[in-house]
């Protein structure tokens, strides 16, 4: 009995859905691709519960003839392409044909569109990618569609959606991409009836700034080469504005986005020696190249674009942003050019120390004048000298020792007293590692770590009592957001109080900091905060209890003392009295080793 059987074409569209339409921002992403197609120069996306219940685009273009927009349904229809060799010379984004049917094989679909020299236009509506109904109707020039009920009809796909927060993530995060490839074309969003985006035509730095907020703009640095092979133009940031996480960065080819991890790499290396480790910039990189010497067809995302020549490419990119850098970002110089300089004498430890002579009358009294007492009469005042250092200053004229000076970092340990018994730190090791003996042998502490373990405890703690206290600014701190980012405050803003932060939204994307937790003074406050953001969007939690715990461990992380830090005899002994004071001082929140133990015995392997 034969068992091979073609698929129903409902059957085979849900299946291709599978492979353009994963979420509610791949429905966004090819239906504002089009309409950039299309030639609008305005887009509109408007979405209900973060794009299940609605996403309805709007745009201003060429429209579509009733013939054209029934056909546009079927798969493999379009009019970006005739022959494959089309394929190598790409002006589009579509060339598939199949961003139309797969979402209206998952969704009710209906489409308004009407060409610039019609006076009518057409209505199509399809339901799961069937019952396909067309009919005329008037509307202005432009297309309009909307997508109602995602993955009605294919349950299993629904269940897999997000909350609405992170959907709206990702939808914020299309728009971003759309809207930096093609400034010169407005964009607006709106989300459950409230504008979200709105972005007026411009060039790129004004687009940048209107997306990421005013202070890109004193950080950007231009970036321009061009060669034979290719264009390379854009921002980078400035070295100031390098952080670890939350930087912005892009790339984009022929007006297409693309993720390229070489390329990345090539940026990396011309900041290289420039920031701290670990640290990286923001940049916005725009390359022009010819579409034959590219292949945008190894994806259905088409965010994967493969080079004919990379490593050229590669190279160009590094050189262009060291040159950059290099020329627009100031760096100190020493200036050798000493004459009719003063001559300023060099300290000499070994030379003597004379007390100082001081001059004082005991007996000055500015009420008691000689002479005939008039106004301008002077004040005798008989001198008297002294060589006596505690007269004057009892026993605070002792030398200050570096021990002396209390213990101060985030969320530190000032006023510990440390206890008789309480492990004492045998040294520092390749500044980053705490060496310590124990009745067992040795033990190595991560200093980092061992930080992140006290101050996750300590900020919990402080939650769970209701006793996290907000220490106000005197000067409150203001920044702005990015949409993205701007709508994962919205939702963190009660757990960050929570924590002690005093927030205000200023409207915009911009927040003023007024109060932080206690311990976190002397901070960067901006980059802890964006820091909480990211880590959440990158692993969000649905209940309040995990949300607390994975902001107070993000805050942890971005305060605690760095690996790289040199730490005193006393501060070190602080560190880990405290570390043992905790429940679980083996591990950090997040599982990872905070100590090693080398026993005696493995020691003494190491020398048979």
């Amino acid at each position: 009995m034969d068992s091979i059987q073609l698929l129903s074409p409902s059957v085979a569209n849900q299946i291709a859905a599978g492979e353009v339409v994963s979420r509610p921002a791949s429905v966004i992403k090819e239906l504002v691709e089009n309409s950039i197609d299309a030639g609008a120069t305005s887009i509109a996306v408007d979405v209900t519960d973060a794009g299940r219940t609605l996403i309805r685009v709007s745009d201003n273009g060429c429209g579509m003839s009733q013939a054209d927009a029934v056909l546009s349904f079927s798969r493999h229809a379009t009019s970006k392409i005739r022959q494959a060799d089309d394929l190598f010379s790409l002006h589009t984004f579509g060339f598939r044909g199949e961003a139309l049917p797969s979402i209206a094989a998952i969704a009710q679909v209906t489409m308004q569109t009407c060409t610039r020299d019609s006076d009518t236009g057409v209505r199509i509506s399809v339901d799961g990618g069937e019952d396909l109904q067309s009919e005329p109707c008037v509307c202005d020039p432009g297309t309009v569609i909307s997508v109602r009920n995602l993955f009605y009809n294919v349950p299993a796909r629904r269940k897999f959606l997000k909350s609405n927060q992170t959907e709206f993530t990702h939808i914020m995060t299309e728009m971003e991409r759309a809207s930096l490839a093609h400034p010169e074309i407005a964009f607006s969003l709106s989300h459950q009836g409230q504008q979200v985006l709105q972005l007026a035509p411009s060039a790129i730095r004004p687009r940048i700034v209107a997306i990421f907020g005013k202070k890109m703009n004193q950080v950007l640095l231009p970036v321009e080469v061009e060669t034979p092979l290719v264009r390379v133009s854009g921002f980078v940031s400035n070295l100031e504005n390098s952080r670890a996480r939350g930087s912005q960065q892009f790339f984009f080819v022929n007006g297409r986005f693309m993720k390229h991890p070489y390329f990345h790499k090539a940026v990396l290396q011309a900041f290289d020696g420039l920031i701290q480790q670990g640290d990286q910039p923001s940049y916005f990189l725009f390359i022009e190249i010819a579409p034959d010497l590219i292949d945008v067809n190894i994806h259905p995302t088409k965010t994967e674009i493969k080079f004919q020549d990379e490593q050229v490419i590669f190279k160009i990119i590094m050189a262009a942003v060291r040159e950059t850098v290099g020329k627009f970002e100031e760096m100190p110089t020493i200036d050798f050019n000493v004459a009719d300089m003063p001559d300023i004498p060099a300290f000499d430890g070994r030379s003597p120390v004379s007390q100082p002579k001081v001059e004082y009358n005991p007996d000055f009294n500015p009420f008691r004048q000689s002479g005939g007492g008039g106004a301008n009469s002077r004040v005798e005042m008989p001198k008297r000298s002294t060589d006596d250092w505690t007269l004057l200053y009892g026993e605070s004229g002792h030398q200050v020792k570096e021990d002396d000076i209390p213990y101060q970092t985030a969320g530190d340990f000032t006023g510990t007293v440390l206890e008789p018994d309480a492990p004492k730190a045998l040294c520092q090791i390749m500044q980053r590692y705490i060496l310590l003996e124990d009745h067992a042998g040795l033990r190595v502490v991560d200093q980092h770590r061992a930080h992140v373990r006290v101050l996750f405890d300590q900020f919990m703690e402080q939650v769970q009592s209701h006793a996290a206290v907000s220490q106000g600014l005197l000067f409150p701190e203001m920044f702005c957001m990015s949409p993205t980012d701007f709508q994962t405050f919205q939702t963190l803003k009660p757990r960050l109080e929570s924590l002690g932060f005093d927030l205000s939204d200023m409207g915009q994307g911009a927040v003023a900091v007024q109060g932080i937790p206690a311990g976190l003074e002397g901070h960067d406050y901006e980059n802890i905060i964006m820091g909480m953001l990211r880590d959440w969007t990158e692993n969000p939690c649905a209940d309040e209890d995990s949300q607390l715990r994975a902001l107070a461990l993000s805050m942890a992380r971005s305060s605690a003392i760095p690996a790289g830090q040199i730490l005193s005899a006393d501060e070190m002994n602080r560190l880990l009295q405290s570390l043992f004071a905790c429940s679980l001082p083996s591990r950090t929140p997040d599982g990872h080793s905070v100590f090693i133990d080398l026993s005696q015995a493995d020691l003494a392997k190491r020398f048979t």
